[in-house]
């Protein structure tokens, strides 16, 4: 991830952190994107185009001249050869090694304003997801009842547990969890929903529980689930199949994908509204 990547520079290397800070109308990045800028590299986007260009180079020209944070109001108009038509703040901070534990505060403050994920089962789909989940701020706990069955190396947002029976873990669950089940087994996957619905029950803090499958799978599955005790309503708390509609193919990757996007949809915050540029600014 370009964070881990941007601590793990600044720990030998100056940079001027840019930050988009507010915005008005139409942009690539909404506020609170970055970039870190380093002598001979960069990290992270702030929306590429001309505007990041002139950003890299006002960033490189302030590690030379090292000065305190200052902001640049950038319009996205013809004289920067982009069409959005919008405007943006853009904040340029020196950085060094000393800030490490003020940015990993940050970034961890950051992080938190996104759910909390849920993934039970460590097939192919699942390492695949937990991919490109790796590339987002979600903090992703993963369980499955088997050993030895998580890769060695994990994304730094990620962590693997054992737990069996499986479905033991849905009790310990952070609240506000979105759930995703894909187990290796059907009656697995049959228990953790189940499990999730007398959560749901009780508690009622379990805004998305996602099952992979197909719709035959499901008819099966809610016909026991409906022997279990459970009803029309509290089925209807369980998405099956998952994914955002409308995407073809079965390779791990494409459901991966697919899975991901639909997390994005369940009301994912908007650092953009915390902050705009005001018409007079």
């Amino acid at each position: 991830m370009a964070k881990a990547q941007f601590l793990r520079l600044l720990g030998s290397q100056q940079a001027v952190w840019v930050t988009v800070q507010a915005h008005r109308g139409s942009v690539p990045r909404d506020a609170g994107a970055w970039m870190a800028v380093f002598a001979d590299t960069s990290v992270g986007s702030i929306g590429g185009g001309h505007l990041e260009w002139q950003a890299i180079n006002q960033a490189r020209r302030l590690l030379s001249q090292p000065s305190g944070p200052s902001t640049r109001r950038y319009a996205l108009g013809p004289s920067l050869g982009q069409c959005c038509g919008g405007e943006v703040m853009l904040q340029f901070e020196p950085v060094s090694a000393s800030d490490l534990p003020r940015l990993r505060q940050h970034f961890a403050a950051q992080q938190a304003l996104w759910p909390p994920v849920t993934l039970f089962g460590g097939g192919h789909v699942a390492a695949a997801l937990v991919q490109v989940l790796g590339h987002l701020p979600f903090l992703v706990h993963w369980f499955d009842s088997r050993d030895g069955i998580f890769p060695d190396t994990l994304p730094a947002n990620v962590h693997a547990e054992h737990s069996e029976p499986v479905q033991r873990a849905v009790a310990g669950l952070a609240p506000d969890s979105r759930v995703l089940i894909m187990s290796f087994s059907h009656a697995e996957d049959l228990d953790v929903v189940a499990a999730c619905l007398l959560r749901q029950r009780s508690r009622g803090d379990l805004p998305f529980i996602g099952l992979i499958g197909s719709r035959s799978k499901w008819a099966t599955f809610s016909h026991r689930l409906v022997e279990r005790g459970f009803s029309a309503s509290e089925l209807a708390q369980v998405t099956c199949p998952i994914g955002v509609p409308g995407i073809a193919g079965k390779a791990p990757e494409v459901i991966a994908v697919a899975v991901a996007a639909q997390l994005l949809q369940l009301n994912t915050p908007t650092l953009s509204d915390q902050s705009e540029v005001t018409k007079d600014a």
